[in-house]
Formats: structure tokens, C-alpha cells, sequence
């Protein structure tokens, strides 16, 4: 276990999505020694996504990739600090809060925010996980240039399946958007998308079974939940798009979690230890946008500085 006693930072920012990527340019523009942690890629969910049009300032949409660029160096300009590294293990009872990442490394702050963001939902289906990489996948804008010209699916009804859907339309043969209700979640502006000759909206459906062919996706096994009818499909890619999980469960028997996982942090995003907030879309919350994951890495900062002070 590596571990240097003597650097103690002002501020440790756990997740470099908008949330956290928010927090460290407030704190780091404050004056205080913000040091980001990150577990793979600055950007969080973020840089999945291939056309952003509702974050202000960008009339003519911005890409997630971009964005977080920007992001990344707005904070770094003020003095923001980054480094990789998966907090598995934290100690923040006292005033020095101690975090450890997987590889033994262990981190100082005075205060702590934590961004972790949230992980795709999984279907649950026996050989889902087998098949991922191999025709599933939960990223349409990564791995959607792979199904040029095939026949895919995308499982899900809410903003981000019709979004995949419009995104994958673009590029492959046949697009099915499955969901289990009679209508979509989806706003009307990613509705309008959807009216488009090759994709095809089956609705009161659930996916039992993703049929294996040569060792890659081949179709899936639908049902139809009102007749209990059963049918198979061809489909070379199964896009997942059915929610989020928190990625919290590394502090789940050390801080404050609803029956869900997400943190029980109000909108000062402070949690039940002082000195520790949550921001972004692992707080419990009533809307998960790019926006409010921003606007809440900005309070998340404001609390740091009451408390520093």
C-alpha cells in the first residue's frame, strides 16, 4: 500500500463526469488544492453520447466528447489536479478524510466530493454477459459503427433508447426499438426521431431470451406481455438502453443510500458525514440530466467552502 502521509488536499473529487468535472473548477477556481479521481475516462456517461442538444450554450448540439474536453481543461486551467484510480475503501470520520484506491494508493482531503455517476441497468438474461462485446452492448454512439448496415435492436422506451435508436437508424439496415409498455417515455422532441422508414417500434414487449448464433448475438426471443405471444427475431446487435444503476456501492455501509443505491444528499448535496457531498446522478433526485449533474457539482463546491471555512 502506497501511502503519503504528508500531502493533504483541500478537496478530493471522486468521478470526472459534468458533476464532479463541475465541482473541481468551482473548488479549484476558489483556491482550493483539488485533486480529481477517476475510475476509467474523464466524462462519465457524457462522452457516450453522440449529439447533445439541450445543454445551454451550444445552439447547434455538441458532442460528449467534446464537452467533456472542455470541461476537463476549463478545470485544469484554475488548478485542478487528475489522476486514475478506483476508490474502493474510504475513512471519513475524521477531519482528514482518507481514501484508497484498488491499487493500494491512498489519498488525503480535507473534504470530500463524490461523483461516482451511475452504470448502465442490465436485462438480467442468463447469457447476457456472455454476449457482451459480442453483439450486446450499452453504448450506441461506442459501438454503433460496428452494425453498419445490419439489423439491430435497442431495448428500452425513455430518452436515451429513442435517442440510440435515431443514432443507430442512420447507419444500419433495420432498427427495432423494443419497450414494455404501450407507449414511450421518451420527450416529444426524441419521438419526432423516430418517424423514420427503418426503424420499427414494437411496443408490450420483453426480450426473454438473446439467441446465441456462432458465438455472437443472432436474434432475440420476444413477448408480448399482454398475450403472453412469443416470437424471435434476427438482429445482429442488442443496444440496452432500460436505466441506470448508482455506482455506489463502495461506500454503501459508510454513508446515507435509499432503497435504490442513489446518495440521500438534498440539494446541498451534503450527506450524513460532514464534510462529504454527493453530486450528480448518483443523488437521489428527480431529474438526471447533463445540466443538473453540472449544477450540482457547483453547490457540491459551495458546501466544500462553508465547510473549509
Amino acid at each position: 500500500m502506497s501511502e503519503n502521509m504528508e500531502k493533504v488536499y483541500d478537496v478530493i473529487v471522486v468521478g470526472s463526469g459534468p458533476a464532479g468535472l463541475t465541482a473541481a473548477l468551482y473548488c479549484a477556481r476558489a483556491g482550493y488544492e483539488t485533486l480529481v479521481l477517476e475510475k476509467y475516462i474523464p466524462g462519465g456517461q457524457m462522452v457516450t453520447s453522440n449529439e447533445i442538444e439541450n445543454y445551454p450554450g451550444f445552439p447547434e448540439a455538441v458532442d460528449g466528447f467534446t464537452l467533456t474536453m472542455n470541461m476537463k481543461k476549463q478545470a485544469e486551467r484554475f488548478g485542478a489536479k487528475q489522476t486514475y484510480g478506483n476508490v474502493t475503501a474510504l475513512r471519513l470520520d475524521d477531519d482528514v478524510k482518507i481514501l484508497e484506491t484498488e491499487d493500494g494508493t491512498v489519498y488525503r482531503a480535507k473534504s470530500v466530493v463524490l461523483a461516482p455517476g451511475a452504470a448502465p441497468r442490465t436485462l438480467g438474461l442468463p447469457n447476457e454477459d456472455a454476449l457482451r462485446g459480442k453483439g450486446v452492448s450499452y453504448c450506441a454512439t461506442c459501438d454503433g459503427a460496428f452494425y453498419k448496415d445490419k439489423t439491430v435492436a435497442v431495448i428500452g422506451g425513455g430518452d436515451t433508447a429513442a435517442g440510440d435508436a435515431a443514432f443507430l437508424s442512420a447507419m444500419c439496415k433495420k432498427v427495432y426499438l423494443i419497450h414494455r409498455r404501450d407507449r414511450l417515455r421518451a420527450s416529444k422532441s426524441y419521438e419526432k426521431k423516430l418517424d423514420k422508414p427503418n426503424i420499427e417500434i414494437v411496443f408490450d414487449t420483453v426480450t426473454d431470451e438473446i439467441l446465441e448464433k456462432d458465438g455472437k448475438v443472432g436474434g432475440l426471443r420476444l413477448r408480448n406481455v399482454k398475450t403472453d405471444e412469443a416470437c424471435e427475431i434476427e438482429v445482429n446487435g442488442v443496444f440496452v438502453a432500460v436505466g441506470n444503476v448508482p455506482a455506489t456501492d463502495f461506500v454503501r455501509d459508510i454513508l446515507d443510500l435509499d432503497e435504490n443505491g442513489y446518495f440521500m444528499a438534498g440539494e446541498s448535496t451534503k450527506t450524513n458525514v460532514p464534510g462529504v457531498f454527493a453530486a450528480g446522478d448518483c443523488r437521489k433526485k428527480t431529474l438526471r440530466q447533463i445540466v443538473t449533474a453540472a449544477a450540482d457539482g457547483a453547490v457540491a463546491a459551495h458546501g466544500v467552502e462553508e465547510y473549509l471555512s
